[in-house]
């Protein structure tokens, strides 16, 4: 008897020892085929023009194809789904947002993932903010936030506003702005970017707390007026637009969010570093960052590493958590 015990566990440590060497080797052999960048907005968001800028340079420098792949749907929840139940073999990420992994947290009831333990961090990919929007063409005559607030004040509940969705950053951002400038101005949500912005320019609504990518290329099209950034500072993109804190006469007033390239739990340590060291690589060059700053509105991470990335997300998902409790948004 002793004797098939002890077989038994010397069989059992060869096997575990094999499957240790064959982790270890598909590890050390990374990547050997296609990544893919998975988000969970259309084309034409923000966060598919920097999955798309992100992924041509780390088909150079990791010499494998990386494909970017939209799965769009309940604010992003679709996509991080699949990220956080595909195979912890470094060929699937997500280019997430603090949307998709600190205000879900507390938008929806309940998430067939958790928004930390099913996910590896890799990067912080930069801080996010919107640019307050009208059509000038429907109102020509405001020409400064301060011209906005006084006809919001003059007619309450008579202006309003789109968004990319019920409680997405451009909802929050304009309830944050409404409670802090205390006016009250109507929600309208639309599914994403291109129907949000549409109902801007056909007059449909009112105003649009745009994110910053979209925003800074209507803005220069003629085709908006930006009258606030919700940033701390003005963009350089946008250098003649104030902060809503300035323009508004809101002291303080600051509402932005974040990118971040996640991978799914259980990641091996040695893929995720390896990935992880090629994305800061490359946004910590001068280039990629004139490139986000100028034509994107995004702040550059003070430190993308994994580690302050996930100290960032653990902040936010409490900040978020009190932000949407205020503007009473909630999806079941």
């Amino acid at each position: 008897m002793n004797n098939i015990v002890h077989k038994f566990k010397f069989a059992a440590a060869v096997a575990l020892t094999a499957f240790s060497a064959t982790t270890f080797a598909q590890s050390d052999a990374w990547p050997s085929r296609a990544i893919t960048i998975i988000g969970g907005f259309p084309g034409g968001a923000g966060t598919d023009i920097y999955a798309r800028k992100l992924g041509d340079l780390l088909t150079k420098s990791l010499n494998v194809p990386i494909v970017v792949d939209s799965k769009t749907g309940a604010g992003g929840n679709i996509a991080s789904d699949l990220v956080a139940r595909s195979a912890p073999d470094g060929y699937t990420y997500l280019l997430g947002t603090a949307g998709t992994h600190a205000i879900n947290a507390a938008l929806y009831n309940k998430l067939s993932f958790d928004v930390e333990r099913d996910f590896t961090h890799i990067a912080l990919l930069g801080d996010v903010p919107n640019v307050l929007l009208i059509n000038p063409k429907k109102h020509p005559d405001i020409k400064t936030c301060a011209d906005l607030l006084a006809a919001v004040r003059a007619k309450p509940g008579s202006f309003n506003y789109s968004s990319t969705g019920n409680g997405a950053s451009t909802h929050l951002s304009a309830a944050q702005f409404a409670n802090a400038a205390k006016i009250d101005i109507v929600h309208v949500p639309y599914r994403g970017q291109g129907p949000a912005m549409s109902a801007l320019l056909g007059g449909d609504v009112d105003l649009f707390f745009n994110q910053s990518a979209p925003a800074i290329a209507s803005v220069k099209g003629g085709r908006t007026m930006a009258l606030a950034v919700t940033s701390s500072q003005r963009l350089a993109a946008l250098p003649d637009v104030p902060t809503a804190a300035e323009a508004c006469k809101l002291p303080g007033f600051e509402s932005s969010t974040w990118y971040g390239l996640f991978g799914p739990a259980k990641l091996p340590a040695e893929v995720a570093k390896k990935m992880s060291d090629a994305v800061l690589k490359i946004v910590t060059t001068p280039e990629f960052k004139t490139w986000l700053i100028d034509t994107q509105g995004i702040t550059p991470a003070a430190d993308s590493s994994p580690a302050a990335f996930m100290r960032v997300h653990q902040a936010d998902i409490k900040k978020w958590a009190e932000i949407v409790k205020v503007s009473g948004a909630k999806v079941d």
